[in-house]
């Protein structure tokens, strides 16, 4: 399995070599090309790099252990055998993890979408609850949110879109895709019983311009007055912008800015992004046909996880999880979620390398 190891090495000392070329950065593309290529093998390289060691110590032990006539330096040397050969497994796991292939989105930015679903209030209640774990649980991360679109509705939200800029974003938030079902008791239910509400919350990996090219021939915009709740500070104008995609017959209406010009360019970011999406999503459901097991990113329709308020539980439907801290999870603690969800889909990934 690790044969071909030292040909990334290789290939990872070379692209060194070329970082240490003053003349690269002067090549923007260039530079973010190689950049990006070393970046993305560097903790494979020197993760194989420790395996290589471990494995000389345990050789050296060895050999020790046969040649060797002096007792405490015999002694020295079933130690350090013994400690290396615990270690070993775990670092040939870790190399087999890294050598999985990649997503090739994994690093991309995301926009984010929660809708209220089934419910009334209490789904838009909700909705504004989970944009708030979210955001909490990206500055944890050191990612970045920032609020792109929103429509409130009498009490909580009704639809918020988002976006999340950082390191590695989607490949932490791709599993987020799904309904989402809450169970509690609400503030005006009397007789104390649990009601059930839901929201969907769309996940999309945000489109580049090397990505595709929006043929702007297929694309309708149209221009009216805002109306509505956050509306009426522009109402006197044609500020609000729709933008519907002919091919694919997406639409999409913003009128959160005072200018046209701005509401222009947010709903063709957001169009973008959904056509893009739809791009992988297709990709994303011919292997998910082809290896039964991996957690879905794609299917909307899916009730993935299930907040239980009353016993203090949550439920990830996808892989059997229930964990007692959602008080802990809604503020953005979720880690325990989202980390369990990539080992399962690594541990899946790694039965389809061995099949």
């Amino acid at each position: 399995m690790f044969d071909k190891l030292d040909e990334v090495v290789r290939r990872y000392e070379k692209l060194t070599e070329k970082m240490a070329d003053p003349t690269l950065y002067d090549r923007q593309d260039e530079f973010k090309k190689v950049s990006s290529e070393r970046a993305g093998m560097q903790e494979l390289v020197e993760t194989f790099k420790d395996y290589k060691l471990l494995k000389a110590d345990i050789s050296e032990a060895k050999n020790i252990l046969k040649n060797e006539k002096d007792e405490d330096m015999r002694e020295m040397a079933r130690e350090e055998l013994a400690e290396g050969e615990a270690k070993m497994p775990a670092l040939e796991q870790e190399l087999r993890i890294l050598l999985l292939p990649k997503d090739p989105i994994d690093d991309k930015n995301v926009m984010v979408e929660i809708r209220a679903g089934a419910g009334g209030d209490e789904a838009s209640i909700f909705v504004g609850e989970v944009y708030r774990m979210y955001a909490n649980y990206c500055r944890e991360l050191g990612f970045k949110s920032e609020l792109v679109s929103i429509s409130e509705g009498d009490e909580g939200i009704k639809e918020v879109i988002f976006s999340i800029t950082g390191e590695k974003v989607y490949s932490k938030m791709k599993f987020e895709s799904g309904v989402h079902r809450v169970q509690r008791v609400p503030k005006t239910e009397s007789q104390g019983r649990v009601h059930t509400s839901t929201i969907t919350v769309a996940v999309m990996p945000e489109a580049e311009e090397v990505d595709f090219e929006l043929d702007m021939g297929d694309v309708r915009i149209d221009v009216f007055r805002a109306s509505g709740a956050g509306g009426q500070h522009v109402n006197t104008t044609d500020s609000a912008v729709r933008v519907t995609h002919h091919p694919t017959g997406i639409v999409v209406s913003n009128q959160d800015q005072k200018s046209q010009i701005k509401n222009k360019e947010k709903a063709l970011k957001i169009l973008k992004t959904r056509i893009y999406d739809r791009m992988v999503q297709a990709a994303k459901d011919k292997v998910s046909a082809e290896r039964k097991g991996l957690v879905g990113t794609g299917d909307r329709s899916e009730r993935i996880r299930t907040y239980n308020f009353p016993q203090g539980r949550l439920t990830d439907h996808r892989i059997g999880l229930t964990i007692y801290s959602l008080d802990k999870v809604i503020e953005g603690a979720m880690a325990p979620v989202t980390d369990a969800l990539v080992a399962h889909n690594q541990a899946e990934l790694l039965k389809g390398e061995e099949d």
